[in-house]
C-alpha cells in the first residue's frame, strides 16, 4: 500500500483543519456586539461555529491516530479485525481505522 499518497492527504487536511479552527478560535475572542438583536444572532453563530470545531477537533484526532499507524507500520489494517481497510473506503475516508464489515456491524 502507498502510505505516502495517504500521508501527503492526512498532513494536507491536518494543515487546513488547524487553520480553520484557528479561524473559530479568533471569531470566539472578537468582541460582542451591544445591539442586542446583533448579540442573539452572534449567540447562533456561536453555536454552529461550535459544533464546526467540535467536528474538525474529532477529525483531527482520527488523522493523528491514522499518522501514529502510518508511523506504526500499521495504516490500513482494521485496527478491531485485523483484516485490510479496502482501498476504496481509504480513499473516502483517509483516516478510517475500521473495514467495511467492522463499521458495519458497529451500526447495525
Amino acid at each position: 500500500m502507498d502510505t505516502g499518497k495517504y500521508e501527503k492527504i492526512l498532513r494536507d487536511r491536518q494543515r487546513e483543519l488547524n487553520i480553520r479552527l484557528h479561524r473559530i478560535e479568533a471569531d470566539f475572542e472578537q468582541p460582542r456586539n451591544p445591539d442586542s438583536d446583533d448579540r442573539a444572532l452572534e449567540r447562533n453563530n456561536d453555536e454552529v461555529l461550535d459544533e464546526m470545531g467540535q467536528v474538525g477537533q474529532d477529525e483531527l484526532k482520527g488523522i493523528e491516530a491514522a499518522l501514529e499507524r502510518i508511523a506504526r507500520g500499521t495504516f490500513g489494517i482494521c485496527t478491531r479485525c485485523g483484516q485490510p481497510v479496502s482501498k476504496k473506503r481509504l480513499d473516502a475516508v483517509p483516516y478510517a481505522p475500521l473495514c467495511e464489515s467492522c463499521i458495519a456491524e458497529l451500526h447495525a
